[in-house]
């Protein structure tokens, strides 16, 4: 298998699938594959603290370090962490691995720890969040807006 990966496209490509999904992703925070990974562990941990109904506000209020998520402050928190999540499984199989597929996805949260309550069915039945080609991935960010509790199967 060839290499895809150029310098600085993991940032691109997360930045772009989350602009798909109609969702706000602050500089910084999800830059970087390593730093991508690092914020979502906080979220995720922080979003199992919190529990079910949680907003990215009270995350946000409840952690040190993700103050530039206040941009997100009304979204409900599950939907959002999915989000970030699998937008990071997306942007590192575009770049490093050419491209990625349903199933890789379920190798990748485990893999790198990034479980929340849920998480399978999250993604099972929400495939427009890793499928660039899906025609309702802008409704997605309307959803997380509207409907957050959508977003919770525990």
């Amino acid at each position: 298998m060839g290499q895809c990966y150029n310098s600085g496209d993991f940032k691109k490509y997360f930045n772009e699938n989350m602009q798909d999904l109609g969702l706000p992703a602050p500089s910084t925070l999800f830059d970087t594959y390593q730093t991508a990974i690092g914020t979502a562990l906080l979220l995720g941990e922080t979003l199992s603290k919190l529990g079910k109904g949680a907003t990215m506000g009270e995350l946000v209020g409840a952690t040190f370090g993700l103050e530039k998520l206040k941009i997100a402050a009304a979204l409900g928190a599950a939907g959002y962490t999915g989000a970030v999540i699998g937008s990071i499984a997306v942007a590192s199989g575009r770049s490093l691995g050419c491209g990625s597929r349903m199933a890789d996805m379920f190798a990748f949260v485990p893999q790198n720890n990034l479980q929340f309550r849920g998480w399978n069915s999250f993604y099972a039945h929400n495939p427009k969040v890793l499928d660039r080609g899906n025609k309702s991935r802008r409704n997605f960010g309307l959803l997380v807006r509207s409907s957050p509790t959508l977003f919770e199967y525990a």
